[in-house]
């Protein structure tokens, strides 16, 4: 019965083991398996009442034919040629053994025929006969005729008579009784596995709900922004009055309680976002103010060399620090949510013009790019995506030693998606930093081979930690994603965005 188990093959699952059925699968083979043990008992019980009482008929009327060959009226041993038959007992059914012993031998015996006639016995019959213990107790022997039940009687003429009854009509009913049994067992069994099949998936379907409000839990991004968890189990499955329902309004305050520390995040986090944002923004002003007093200084006022020093360290810090709060503030407009400003954006174009920026930049570091033949044109904000750009390849620049090999690449993939690489031949990244390295404020300057020159361009800039971050997060923005794999001596970024046009795009390399 394929409805019986109600399980489709699943990973993980066997059905070696018990342990990972569904379990109304084990509900319904268990009571299947009590059906089977109680029709069995009950099987059992009746064929041997059956046979208990065929065979007390069948040795009332084999003591009935016994009697009737016995009769007293008989002629005496010596009147066996009287013409008359001593055995010729009227009334007997066919098949009727009957036989006399007399002397250690067997004569006047045979079964009775359907024609009153009677066929002889054969050697193997009459030592059968000869090895009967003389009483009354019936006993059961294979005879050239078959089963019999036979009783050997002394009589008060010396000799003994044996009388026997086939037992072919009570192996027939016995028969007739166990297949008639299993019929209707093996009947019953499957209308009662099929019922119980439909009752137990009724009664276990306000499980199955159970399992799919946690199930659908399960898939909602809690980890962070605003989550509306309205997700609760019926109130008909909540009653906890029942095994279920108890179990459905557990989960229902554990989805409450949940829902309230997800909306205490929330406000926690548009707190600390709005504190980032003012804080940002509050920044802006002193830091222009400080830049530009620098600038006046450096013009207007004569410093010793060790002064000049420290003004220009000064500058130096200051656009650092103005370079931090953007960043900050970018961000903050992202977890906003603010509009994008899109229009058609030029990968190809737009790679070209930030690669070339950079080569100005680190002219020590070997810059390549891989284009394709025709523009990859995808829906973005071009400023973003130009700033996503910047900071892949100002990451490669900064944690990788002069002489390093970066390679742009642009593509367009097999499931119609634009593909931006960014890969370089450094020390890479430690496989315990990679999973953390779109957090905020992750740094591990002492992860790659190589660091910021002491001296340089790139002397003065240092890392903040929120450049791979702000890539995750205008990237996502965009309806993309990106992810990195890193090991020593290849690491590779790659940007994937949905492309505007389905335009068919090459992919001829150039450098």
């Amino acid at each position: 019965m394929p409805s019986l188990s109600g399980v489709a093959r699943m990973p993980g699952r066997s059905w070696l083991k018990p342990a990972t059925w569904h379990l109304r699968t084990r509900l319904v083979l268990v009571a299947m398996a009590l059906l089977v043990a109680i029709c069995g008992a009950v099987g059992l019980f009746s064929y041997a009442s059956m046979d208990s009482f065929l065979t007390r008929q069948l040795d009332d009327q084999l003591k009935q034919a016994a009697s009737r060959s016995n009769d007293p009226g008989r002629p005496p041993l010596g009147g066996f040629n009287s013409g008359r038959d001593p055995l010729d007992a009227r009334g007997q059914s066919v098949g009727t053994l009957n036989a006399r012993i007399l002397n250690g031998q067997v004569n006047s015996a045979g079964f009775l025929a359907s024609d009153t006639t009677r066929s002889p016995l054969s050697s193997g019959d009459k030592e059968i006969l000869l090895s009967l213990q003389r009483n009354t107790t019936p006993v059961e022997r294979t005879l050239s005729n078959g089963d019999y039940r036979l009783v050997a009687v002394a009589t008060t003429y010396g000799d003994v008579l044996v009388t026997g009854l086939p037992l072919a009509a009570k192996e027939s009913t016995l028969t007739s009784l166990v297949w008639t049994f299993v019929s209707v067992s093996l009947g019953g069994l499957v209308l009662i596995g099929l019922a119980g099949t439909v009752l137990i998936r009724r009664t276990m379907k306000p499980l199955e709900q159970l399992s799919e409000v946690a199930t659908r839990v399960s898939r909602l991004p809690l980890d962070a922004g605003e989550v509306a968890l309205a997700v609760r189990v019926p109130p008909s499955n909540a009653n906890p009055g029942t095994e279920v329902g108890s179990v459905g309004h557990a989960l229902n305050l554990m989805l409450d309680n949940v829902a309230r520390a997800l909306e205490a995040r929330q406000q926690s986090e548009t707190k600390v976002r709005q504190f980032v944002a003012d804080a940002s923004h509050e920044l802006r002003t002193p830091l222009t103010a400080i830049r530009g007093y620098t600038e006046l200084m450096r013009m207007t006022e004569n410093f010793t060399p060790d002064g000049r020093k420290s003004l220009a360290r000064v500058q130096s810090q200051s656009e650092r620090m103005t370079t931090l709060v953007e960043d900050l503030l970018l961000l903050a407009r992202l977890d906003e949510g603010q509009p994008l400003k899109l229009s058609e954006v030029d990968l190809t174009q737009l790679v070209i013009e930030t690669v070339s920026d950079e080569k100005v930049i680190a002219p020590d570091h070997h810059w390549h790019l891989e284009l394709p033949d025709e523009p990859l044109v995808v829906n973005g904000d071009a400023s973003q995506l130009r700033q996503v750009l910047v900071n892949l390849l100002s990451n490669a620049r900064k944690h990788t030693a002069p002489g390093t090999t970066v390679v742009t690449g642009v593509l367009k993939s097999a499931d119609s998606s634009a593909v931006i690489t960014v890969t370089d031949d450094g020390g890479g990244i430690p496989p315990e930093f990679v999973d953390h390295v779109f957090s905020r404020f992750a740094r591990a300057d002492a992860a790659r081979t190589g660091t910021a020159p002491a001296s340089g361009p790139a002397a003065s800039e240092g890392t903040s930690g929120l450049g791979l971050s702000i890539v995750q997060s205008i990237v996502e923005a965009h309806g993309g994603s990106v992810e990195v794999t890193s090991r020593p001596g290849r690491t590779e970024f790659a940007l994937r965005l949905p492309i505007k046009t389905d335009t068919t795009q090459g992919n001829a390399p150039a450098s």
